[in-house]
């Protein structure tokens, strides 16, 4: 309880219970606001501090589960922080301009990525050595302007699992691909947006900078949690594997020993039988002469 309480307590500091005027409300928000003070919504902390940690459980499960998270803000307010916490986790994010069909129409945005890449590649490695300076500049050029964009999806392979996304308004259009396929959503819900657009809605003053950092910063740490306890699992997994191989050779050798073991017996046998065989043949011939010696 005490957590939940400084969880509170910041989450106060940060201005995060300060939502939209109340003109400019959603009435779907009413669940979430606390109240009213001149004019301007107050959110609801103990439901944004509930719907934080669920959406942070429901991340991190994610995060172990080995799938990727895009991290969508696109706002002045949230650019810096969201490409920060994304590749601190090492996770896809979009924070200058969503691109329509990113998520829909993937396979020509991945095109756009591998010329991005090749380009990259040409001008590094000295391909491009023979092409004039104008033509070397345009596609300098091409090139931070396409890593401009597309910088933060680049080792994206294949669709995210989930988007965190600040101002659900604001990225009407990114929502809208990742409902049209199915991806789940956790997101940033001002007074003035509709909660029931998101999977997972986090009320919360989507405007102010500390407002944001509070919040996305308790997301990447839960996402960073659910990351290392999936490394951790590997490295356990790994030891017993080692374990196992480790029985199993010991296993094979101490059958060795003993297919070893009985075949020296086997050959002992053979030898006593030995006797038995040839052997009584030679008693057999040495005691003839005694029974004639008798007549």
């Amino acid at each position: 309880m005490e957590n939940n309480t400084s969880l509170q307590q910041q989450l106060l500091e940060a201005g995060v219970h300060f939502g939209h005027l109340k003109k400019k409300w959603n009435p779907k928000m009413l669940p979430y606001i606390f109240a009213e003070k001149k004019g301007i919504h107050i959110i609801d902390l103990n439901k944004t501090t509930e719907s934080l940690q669920e959406a942070s459980a429901a991340l991190k499960q994610i995060a172990r589960s080995g799938k990727k998270v895009m991290f969508v803000g696109t706002k002045k307010q949230a650019k810096e922080i969201a490409t920060q916490c994304a590749q601190r986790v090492n996770m896809p994010f979009v924070t200058e301009r969503w691109l329509g069909g990113m998520l829909t129409n993937f396979n020509t945005v991945r095109k756009s990525v591998k010329k991005m890449q090749s380009i990259e590649k040409m001008l590094n490695d000295g391909t491009l050595d023979s092409i004039t300076k104008k033509e070397r500049l345009t596609l300098t050029r091409d090139k931070e302007k396409m890593e401009k964009v597309l910088g933060g999806i680049a080792q994206l392979g294949r669709i995210p699992a989930a988007l965190f996304i600040i101002d659900i308004g604001h990225e009407h259009i990114a929502l809208a691909e990742a409902k049209r396929l199915g991806i789940t959503t956790f997101g940033m819900v001002d007074t003035n947006c509709d909660p029931n657009k998101v999977d997972f809605p986090i009320p919360a003053n989507d405007d102010a900078t500390k407002s944001i950092a509070i919040i996305v910063e308790y997301i990447t740490a839960a996402i960073a949690e659910g990351l290392s306890e999936r490394q951790a699992a590997k490295d356990d997994d790994a030891e017993d594997n080692n374990d196992e191989n480790e029985r199993r050779a010991a296993r094979m050798e101490a059958e060795a020993q003993e297919e070893g073991g009985r075949g020296s017996r086997g050959a002992g046998a053979g030898t006593g039988r030995g006797p038995s065989g040839p052997g009584g043949t030679k008693r057999r011939v040495a005691s003839s002469p005694k029974r004639t010696g008798a007549r």
